[in-house]
């Protein structure tokens, strides 16, 4: 039994925008034609894609595992329609970037952008977990991870690679000092990041290492919640030195006996490395560097 692409398209447009409405203006639609597609699909296969109530429409179960597959789908389809233009040089066309860091890709895309004025690029940010999830199920283009990662499917270039350090408020007792060391963050208040961090992880494989004690003063989602958490006294925090900032409210003490340090891999995922317009944006990359 065929499956009408036209459905499906339907179908994908109302899962990836959570609104008949939204999705219709996607696709360039009336919302009741939407509607009568994703029903007539349902209705076909006698099953149900969407939980519906007046205000909010959620996928089933069996509505996430499909909006795997037609992400996958749409993906190639548009990796199909790149290929039948790549004449045009790059002209139009759109490239989303997940990344954990945005300042470590900003200068590289105010490049590319420069470069290629047609292109539409979008940023998307997330700690290193959620953006190889994104990449991995056709959300982006490329992902900036804070890691090494090792994985058959990926084409990974390294972008650099920044020391641990430790960052408090100006009116913390260790505000005049000139240094750290991870004896000094034994049992001592830590301002931690949301579980999937690599900050996280690598302060915590580093204390292990040492046989040291983590006290978690607080835990936060995300770098900006951690610097305010500091700058209000909470505790100590730890961040990447390239990722320090100019902030005047609180001041770095690099880490003398920290081993690791914080790199920024560039992926993508190998099938998609010949699409011209991840190809330049990689490329822009590497000549940068």
């Amino acid at each position: 039994m065929s499956v009408s692409q036209a459905q499906l398209k339907a179908f994908h447009a109302v899962a990836e925008h959570a609104s008949f409405t939204r999705a219709a203006q996607a696709v360039c639609l009336t919302q009741p034609a939407v509607s009568d597609q994703v029903r007539k699909l349902e209705e076909r296969f006698g099953v149900q894609l969407f939980h519906r109530n007046k205000r909010t429409v959620r996928l089933t179960e069996l509505g996430e595992r499909l909006q795997g597959i037609t992400r996958r789908l749409f993906a190639c389809e548009g990796e199909a329609l790149e290929l039948l233009e790549e004449s045009r040089a790059l002209h139009t066309g759109s490239l989303t970037l997940a990344v954990d860091a945005p300042m470590h890709l900003l200068p590289h895309i105010a490049q590319f952008c420069q470069r290629f004025p047609g292109i539409q690029v979008k940023l998307e940010t997330g700690n290193t977990d959620e953006c190889l999830a994104r990449l991995f199920s056709h959300q982006a283009d490329l992902a900036l991870l804070g890691r090494d990662i090792e994985d058959s499917r990926l084409s990974c270039l390294l972008v650099r690679r920044d020391p641990m350090v430790a960052f408090v408020g100006r009116s913390h007792p260790w505000a005049n000092r000139q240094a750290v060391r991870l004896s000094d963050l034994d049992d001592t208040a830590l301002v931690l990041r949301e579980p999937g961090s690599v900050t996280r992880q690598t302060l915590e494989e580093e204390m292990h290492r040492a046989g040291l004690r983590i006290r978690a003063a607080i835990e936060v989602q995300g770098r900006e919640a951690a610097r305010e958490a500091v700058v209000a006294g909470i505790g100590v925090g730890v961040v990447s030195a390239a990722e320090f900032g100019a902030d005047p409210r609180v001041c770095a003490l690099p880490i003398l006996d920290c081993q690791r340090q914080f790199s920024e891999t560039l992926v993508c995922l190998k099938e998609q490395l010949s699409r011209k317009v991840i190809a330049a944006f990689v490329q822009r990359v590497k000549d940068d560097l």
